[in-house]
């Protein structure tokens, strides 16, 4: 692991579920209230013309309208940096929104980007499309393929993107090896974390540059907002919120305060998702039903040696293969009773999805398989139901996708 502050800073710290408590706020909180306010506003009132110059020309901190800042979104700025130990943090509307202003607001026209094949769709999307109408080209590698990452870097380029886990099969990346890439070319790094979470792994602390999550998953924990935030150096940060400001894909009071109510109980929920997912995973990996499990945290998964380097969990996602083709994947989901069908992950509800048939419902099916998404491929995000009780909902379900 490179030297970083951050495992300096973190020992002299309250741990980790106590600063998901309180970090951020003042212990003396308006109206005497145990929980931050919500700051219902749009635009915030100057008491004269001195108070106007005080803020625009000799720099007082205050706020001034809402696209520009909430006294309720700062509190979750700044307890979300310091659950991932970061200078600074950004939060967004979504955590799409949080990815596409990151990536406008560090390139420039006639910039290069790497980003691996297995990210998420709409990331790689944008990456390989959109982004190259401003004149940024974009290289896609394979994932996990470090001699083509490396010589994928070109003298303009700007970053490499990545996540870990990736979506749907949970690849691990090597962020060792990707810190001494970057380093030899002297290029940023993003690495999305949304599926581990600050709680089971610390990206900046092995010298990536910016950690994206979508708080809409395990972060607010409850499938009730969308929120999105980027978090690292404050000479970062800084750039992408000026951009933020005039993209306006802002965070409203009430979604802000929603994510803090999540981050409360969001390490007890982790560590529940995480245990469970370990149980089921197991029990999948060994139902006759099912082909492939693909869960980090087995030692079939090829990535199993770094998850357990660089990860103190692994997370709540697990994707299978369950035997068969589209037919019987369809009579699967529709027999489940507990697990809701839906394309989201990280509340307190299981989840579970068919890729072939959500998110890539529009590629064909060579385009699908040269992805690797089969028709039988099934992603479980578990929730904090009693795991005897989600693994009799599965059981039975498998069961029936068979008859």
């Amino acid at each position: 692991m490179p030297n970083t502050p951050n495992s300096k800073k973190r020992s002299q710290r309250k741990g980790l579920a106590t600063r998901a408590i309180h970090a951020g706020e003042d212990r003396q909180r308006y109206a005497d209230s145990v929980t931050t306010p919500i700051v219902q506003t749009s635009t915030y009132v100057f008491k004269d013309s001195k108070e106007i110059e005080a803020y625009t020309r000799q720099g007082k901190d205050r706020y001034e309208y809402g696209r520009y800042g909430n006294p309720t979104e700062k509190v979750a700025e700044q307890r979300l940096a310091d659950l991932e130990d970061a200078q600074d943090c950004v939060v967004f509307g979504s955590g799409m929104s949080a990815v596409v202003t990151t990536i406008l607001a560090l390139v420039r026209s006639g910039d290069h980007i790497v980003i691996t094949d297995d990210a998420y769709k709409k990331t790689l999307e944008f990456c390989s499309s959109y982004i190259q109408r401003f004149g940024v080209t974009c290289t896609i590698v394979p994932f996990g393929d470090y001699n083509a990452l490396d010589n994928a870097v070109k003298p303009n380029t700007r970053f490499i993107i990545s996540e870990s886990p990736t979506n749907p099969y949970l690849n691990i990346f090597d962020l060792e090896r990707l810190h001494d890439i970057a380093k030899k070319h002297n290029i940023l790094t993003l690495i999305d974390g949304t599926f581990a979470t600050p709680m089971k792994q610390r990206p900046l602390d092995f010298g990536v540059d910016l950690v994206i999550h979508s708080c809409t998953k395990y972060l607010a924990g409850h499938n009730d907002i969308l929120a999105g935030s980027v978090l690292g150096s404050e000479k970062l940060i800084s750039q992408i919120r000026d951009l933020h400001k005039a993209m306006g894909g802002v965070i409203d009071p009430h979604c802000c305060y929603l994510l803090l109510r999540g981050l409360k109980t969001f390490p007890l929920r982790m560590a529940a998702q995480n245990n469970t997912a370990m149980t089921v995973a197991q029990y999948l990996e060994k139902h006759p039903a099912v082909k492939r499990v693909y869960y980090p945290g087995l030692p079939s998964h090829p990535h199993h040696d770094i998850a357990k380097k660089q990860m103190s969990g692994f997370g709540g996602v697990i994707t299978f293969d369950i035997k068969g083709r589209l037919a019987q994947a369809k009579r699967f989901l529709d027999s489940l009773k507990l697990c809701f069908i839906a394309p989201s992950l990280g509340g307190v509800e299981t989840l579970i999805t068919h890729p072939a048939l959500v998110s890539y419902y529009s590629h064909t099916k060579k385009e699908r398989l040269a992805l690797g998404i089969t028709d039988s491929l099934i992603r479980l995000a578990v929730g904090i139901e009693n795991p005897d009780d989600i693994i009799a909902d599965l059981d039975q379900a498998l069961k029936r996708s068979q008859k």
